[in-house]
């Protein structure tokens, strides 16, 4: 077998070869290759004898693999075209992550979310690494015909670019919600202990969060003395009228930078589905896992912001709206926008961005791996590298830690590897 594979492998290297003279004497005689488009170049190389070949072996052996229990749950997950499989996509991570609030208690701690902050860490590296990058410089496999790789060096590099935009873009993102709030807390998507009362950066707010403490162990000395119910309604009154103004903006703004996260979310489901459903399936796990501490720490946040549990629920499902426009979008764009699945036609191989094979739709999965890159570490890690004194302690929950990641990112590798 391992013979027969050598030898398939330098045949094909021959009509690479006997491809690439036939190439040239075409173009020497007047033809230009520069007008056909990558699926038009692939067509011709599929009629290659060792590629039919290889193509008949490749079928065979996936006509004899069992079908597996992910690739069975996501066709029922995901029955359509790449559009409605986007919209249930989108569906799928913004309910049921809005709906666990209700469960949610509204003096949660967002720190205590650390491990499931962990376990995303590692869903979104493992998606980022495993999946959206190979598909990006690479492509999808397919399950019974051999996939070729026409190297452009400025197709690689405007990818690179688009990721490189992606990550910039939630640096702005994040720094512009920094400068808004007066350096206490960007959009941290772990939530850690930057946010809530730690907002209030001057020794008046810290004053006044002493005095509240203060008064809150009164109220307890109180409700121990026969007047429970009067001293509660005092202490969440005081701690409702010990809210600064900062405080306020900043779960606000909060909201306008989760309603932005969201909608780019949303791109990320419509740029995933249409490179392939592999790629779509296994970015919805990952975004999901990454949602729900995502949604759980927003609203924390809302809470010591002064929300009502109603208001701040209330306020999360809004901001799921950035999500459906954001997929709207992406679908916008990979329709019209010339995506390697639209239906304007094929773009030579010269035709599309800056003399390559590139349209606009082609550019949002690469601008999402590096929003992906971004949250899963920048944005995260930082909290997960915040210790303690007690080193005992630390290192246990170091221990925790890394594993959630590599659980995690062993899901992603499990469901690429099983897929």
């Amino acid at each position: 077998m391992a013979v027969s594979r050598f030898h398939c492998l330098l045949l094909l290297l021959v009509s690479i070869g006997a491809l690439h003279v036939w190439a040239k004497s075409d173009v020497s005689a007047g033809g230009s290759l520069a007008s056909l488009s990558l699926e038009e170049l692939d067509e011709k190389l599929q009629q290659c004898a060792i590629v039919q070949d290889l193509n008949r072996e490749k079928a065979a052996e996936h006509a004899h693999a069992p079908s597996t229990y992910v690739s069975r749950l996501f066709a029922i997950l995901f029955p359509g075209s790449p559009a409605v499989n986007a919209l249930l996509a989108t569906l799928y991570i913004s309910g049921p992550p809005n709906f666990l609030l209700a469960l949610c208690p509204t003096n949660i701690d967002p720190s205590s979310l650390s491990v499931m902050v962990a376990f995303a860490v590692g869903g979104l590296l493992g998606d980022t690494l495993f999946h959206l990058l190979p598909e990006i410089f690479v492509g999808e496999d397919s399950p019974d015909s051999v996939r070729f790789v026409l190297v452009e060096p400025n197709r690689n590099l405007l990818l690179g670019v688009a990721i490189l935009v992606g990550f910039m873009t939630f640096v702005a993102m994040d720094k512009g919600l920094r400068i808004a709030t007066g350096g206490g807390g960007g959009h941290d998507h772990g939530h850690g202990n930057s946010h809530g009362p730690a907002h209030l950066n001057s020794s008046e707010s810290d004053g006044k969060s002493s005095a509240v403490s203060k008064q809150g162990s009164k109220g307890v000395k109180n409700r121990k003395k026969g007047a429970q119910s009067d001293g509660a309604k005092d202490t969440v009154d005081n701690h409702s009228r010990e809210i600064s103004p900062s405080v306020k903006l900043g779960g606000f703004l909060n909201l306008i930078a989760d309603f932005t996260h969201n909608i780019t979310d949303g791109l990320a489901m419509s740029a995933s589905f249409y490179a392939s459903p592999t790629i779509g399936a296994t970015t919805t796990v990952a975004v999901f896992f990454h949602e729900i501490p995502h949604e759980v720490g927003d609203f924390a946040l809302l809470i010591q912001s002064g929300f009502s549990k109603r208001a701040a629920m209330g306020a999360q499902f809004i901001t799921a709206i950035g999500a459906l426009l954001g997929t709207l979008i992406g679908i916008a764009v990979q329709e019209f926008g010339g995506g390697a699945n639209s239906s304007d036609g094929a773009v030579g191989m010269t035709g599309g961005l800056w003399g390559t094979s590139l349209t606009w739709g082609d550019m949002l999965l690469p601008f999402t791996a590096g929003t992906f890159l971004y949250v899963g570490t920048v944005a995260v890690i930082p909290e997960l590298l915040e210790t303690g004194p007690n080193k005992g302690q630390e290192l246990r929950k170091t221990l925790v830690q890394f594993a959630a990641i590599a659980f995690g990112a062993g899901i992603m590798l499990y469901i690429s590897w099983h897929d």
